[in-house]
This record gives C-alpha cells, sequence and structure tokens, in this order.
C-alpha cells in the first residue's frame, strides 16, 4: 500500500494530527514487529559488556563534549 498525504496542502495542525495517528498505531505493536531483532543483540552485548565492567558508563553532557572534541581535534585527543 503506498499512502500518499497532500502535505503541501496540508496545515500544520493536520500534519501534528496525521503523526499523533501515525505514532499511536506503531506505538501499540509488539517491540519485535517494529525493532529489528540485531538491535537487541547489540543492546545485550552492551549490556554484558557493562555488567562485566569493560564498558564504562558517561553521562550526556561527557559524551557531548568528547564528541565535539573528538570532531574538532581528530580521534584520541
Amino acid at each position: 500500500m503506498n499512502a500518499e498525504l497532500p502535505l503541501a496542502q496540508m496545515t500544520l495542525a493536520e500534519k501534528l494530527r496525521a503523526m499523533e495517528s501515525l505514532w499511536a498505531d506503531l506505538s501499540t505493536r509488539a517491540a519485535d514487529d517494529v525493532v529489528p531483532a540485531w538491535h537487541a543483540q547489540v543492546l545485550a552485548e552492551r549490556e554484558r559488556r557493562l555488567a562485566a565492567g569493560q564498558e564504562r558508563v558517561v553521562d550526556w553532557d561527557e559524551a557531548k563534549r568528547q564528541l565535539r572534541r573528538e570532531l574538532h581535534e581528530g580521534p584520541g585527543s
């Protein structure tokens, strides 16, 4: 099925209602229907590494600082 919406003619309120309807439908599905199996595998591996002490937790502000530093100075800076 190919659903076409007249986005150019829709008001912002109409677009938001359409998005809300789509999200409501998607959020009622089982996670297995929406999330690929490899996502669960990646998360399980990350949890295993964290529990084993092989990973460290970094808060979001620190993670952003690290990413910005790497972008501006290069990896390993």
